[in-house]
């Protein structure tokens, strides 16, 4: 203890550590001049070297000269060789592998290909040099595998499984027998379920119980091959063999399907509760909660909390949640006499899992099976009961009580529950799209715009709040800032036919850009072949332009498939007027009349088109019929209004009827005169001479039947709308008659294509 040191308070401990002797310092001798001058002046007197020394000082080999250069490797040696071409193998494998990554399927294939035609030079090259026996077996199997995998990733099935074969066959390739699953997996994709079993019971048998989870995958594969089989009950034998030695959330839900399908309710339940049990191994999500008190263990939670474990332990979590979802509402009609008792006896057990935040989610699905049946009081009830709860809950079911009560256009109702779902949740953007639709019916647009970009705030990527914010803009007649949220929504919606139809109904409103509104319609139609009524937008906007023939092919493409629209049948049948067949128009008129028996007006335009095209009797006929009923309105209208002229209007129509029993008369007389013409046909002497009253006869009844839609004598009066009576009639009988107007501008109105502007979601089930 004598000799040790103890260091004071104020003592330095590391003191002169970084202390030196510059005596030692060699490197700036050659700049000391005084070393260099000593040097010189010593050298002068130093003695003569002795000859027992056969060089001179030299300690640094100065006088050598430079080093000889390395010898340079033969490379014409076998050995060499060798060496070269089984680096470039390696470098082919290397690269196939690289390139199937990035997704070069067909260039990986190629390397890979390569590689094997290398690998076979250097086994002739091994075989030339003597050296047969060193062959690398490791690099072969490579090389085979490789290939075989490209094979199948560019789906060449019949070589992939000629290369696996070759593997499986050497002895040589120590647990080359596992290849067996890849064979077996290529076999499911062929569709070839009974060898894809058979591999992968060889793949099973081949495989230690050393390695479970291995066998467990292959058992999970047979399981699946199974079901898709339909062969229910060898693969429930696969699925309880995992759940017992090694439970897994895909097999128990796997398990549950299997049951249903063979509608075992007793087995569903219990395989059901197994599914809620079985452990996922994540740690409890407050761990990631970082303390006030430990700096230094908040940092570490900080950085570990959105690491890729903590991300793959998330997903893992709502994955299970989901199974067990769509496990719950699948068996919930089938456990129990009814759904709803099946529902409970779910939440009940999840209520007793770990899974417990699960039975809220459960109810909200309970209400919105009660939605699918279209028991919509059931489902308000049901919704109801989460008033009470926690925060999140209560705005989920608030916004869907909002939403129904949207439907049901009880305004009022939705507002509030709106209210209270925002309340609950201020950043659920579900809750301020239904706030903002209530505040739009009632024509507060600019209100419902500062509501729906709030929801785009919260949730950027909520197309519901950009639509109806597009919709929004166009109320306002903020035309532009509505092309952007329409824009913006086609990006993210690249086939969306009501994201197009919008962007093509706001171009029209300026006439300078019609042919932009075509090109988004034209869209349309590539996504929507068969919408009528974008089909005869484009056929206005066509005949706006002056191109009638496009606007004809529109126009009746859209009346092949929806025969109902008066605008279109008027369109084609002016169309055809136009262009001088009034017998093609006829038709379109007399479904006009169909639709619209009220409407005089078709009836005088079938009349107009009869006597256009020439067939006077018909003309004649079908004018005494719209005369007669014209007449029986005015005498029915002058006696309710108590006119004088209603005797003038009586006295007339007695007149037509009487003229329409003598034409009946007629026709009937001439239908007997064809028929005993025909009896006499044998002699050839009436056949041709009562053609033409078979013809008017022919005629008579067709438009007998046709004209039967008219209102009878005993039908109430129908006042007509002014506006579908068209301006521009005149009267047909007259020779200055006008057709319908062509391409008339009617304005399509937003809810003509979709009549779901304002409707928000239901929450994601």
């Amino acid at each position: 203890m004598e000799n040790v040191h103890l260091a004071g308070e104020e003592e330095d401990l590391y003191s002169g550590y970084n202390d030196y002797n510059p005596t030692f310092d060699s490197e700036e001798l050659e700049n000391d001049v005084g070393f260099q001058q000593a040097v010189r002046t010593s050298h002068g007197r130093r003695p003569p070297v002795s000859t027992y020394y056969s060089s001179t000082f030299d300690p640094l080999g100065q006088s050598k000269g430079p080093a000889p250069s390395l010898e340079a490797k033969n490379e014409d040696t076998p050995e060499e060789k060798i060496k070269i071409l089984e680096k470039k193998v390696n470098d082919l494998i290397e690269e196939s592998c690289m390139a199937q990554s990035i997704g070069a399927l067909q260039l990986a294939l190629e390397k890979a290909k390569e590689a094997g035609r290398k690998e076979r030079a250097l086994v002739r090259q091994r075989e030339q040099s003597g050296n047969a026996d060193h062959i690398n077996l490791d690099l072969t199997y490579s090389v085979l595998l490789n290939l075989a995998n490209q094979y199948a990733n560019n789906e060449m099935y019949p070589e992939a499984l000629n290369s696996y074969q070759v593997i499986v066959k050497n002895k040589m390739f120590s647990n080359a027998g596992r290849l067996k699953v890849n064979m077996a997996n290529i076999y499911v994709k062929q569709k070839n379920y009974p060898k894809a079993i058979k591999f992968y019971r060889m793949a099973l048998d081949q495989i230690s119980n050393a390695h479970k989870e291995m066998r467990i995958k292959i058992m999970q594969n047979i399981g699946v091959v199974f079901v898709r089989m339909g062969q229910y009950s060898d693969a429930i034998t696969s699925f309880e063999h995992i759940m017992s030695e090694s439970p897994n959330i895909k097999t128990g839900f796997n398990l549950i399907l299997c049951y249903y399908a063979i509608g075992d309710r007793e087995r569903m339940k219990k395989a059901f509760q197994k599914l809620i049990s079985v452990p996922l191994g994540i740690d409890d999500e407050d761990k990631y909660i970082p303390s006030n008190d430990d700096t230094d263990s908040s940092m570490v939670i900080e950085a570990i909390k959105n690491d890729k474990l903590h991300q793959m332990e998330r997903d893992l979590k709502v994955l299970a949640e989901k199974y067990i979802m769509t496990a719950a509402k699948l068996i919930a009609p089938a456990i129990e006499t009814s759904f709803a008792t099946g529902f409970d006896w779910c939440v009940d057990m999840v209520k007793n899992s770990q899974y417990v935040e699960l039975a809220n989610d459960l109810e909200i699905n309970k209400a919105i099976t009660y939605l699918r049946q279209k028991d919509f009081n059931q489902a308000v009830e049901t919704l109801k009961t989460f008033e009470k709860k926690d925060s999140r809950v209560k705005s989920a079911a608030a916004t869907n009580l909002s939403f129904l009560y949207f439907l049901e256009k009880d305004y009022d109702q939705a507002d509030r529950y709106a209210d209270l779902a925002m309340t609950a949740d201020r950043y659920n953007p579900a809750a301020l799209i239904n706030k903002g639709n209530t505040v739009f019916v009632k024509q507060d647009y600019e209100k419902a715009a500062e509501f729906y970009k709030e929801a785009l705030r919260n949730d950027s990527s909520c197309t519901e709040a950009l639509y109806n914010l597009g919709l929004t803009y166009k109320k306002l007649n903020r035309l532009e800032e509505a092309l952007d949220c329409f824009l913006k929504l086609h990006a993210i919606l690249r086939n969306s036919a009501q994201v197009m139809y919008q962007l093509a109904n706001l171009y029209p409103t300026d006439k300078k850009y019609p042919q932009q509104a075509i090109e988004w319609l034209i869209q349309v139609l590539s996504v929507t072949h068969t919408d009528p009524q974008a089909l005869a937008k484009l056929g206005e906007l066509y005949d706006g332009e002056g191109d009638k023939s496009q606007a004809f092919q529109y126009y009746y493409e859209s009346f092949r498939y929806f025969p109902s629209n008066i605008d279109v049948i008027e369109w084609l049948g002016a169309y055809y007027i136009e262009t001088q067949f009034c017998e093609k128009a006829i038709q379109y008129f007399e479904r006009a009349t169909l639709i619209q028996p009220t409407q005089v007006k078709w009836q005088l335009m079938v009349a107009s088109c009869y006597r256009r095209s020439g067939e006077n009797d018909s003309f004649l006929y079908l004018s005494w019929h719209i005369n007669i009923a014209c007449l029986r309105f005015l005498v029915r209208l002058c006696t309710d209004m108590g006119l004088k002229e209603v005797q003038d209007y009586a006295t007339k129509l007695k007149k037509a009827e009487k003229m329409k029993e003598i034409k009946e008369q007629r026709v009937k007389s001439g239908r007997e005169g064809s028929a005993r013409g025909r009896r006499e046909s044998r002699e050839g002497s009436a056949g041709s001479a009562d053609s033409g009253h078979s013809s008017n006869s022919t005629k008579g009844e067709r438009l007998s039947a046709k004209m039967r839609s008219l209102p009878g004598s005993n039908e109430p009066y129908e006042a007509s709308s002014p506006k579908e009576i068209d301006a521009s009639y005149v009267d047909p009988l007259g020779p200055q008659m006008e057709r319908p107007k062509t391409g008339a501008k009617r304005r399509v109105e937003d809810d003509d294509f979709a009549d779901e502007e304002l409707g928000d979601d239901l929450l994601p089930e």
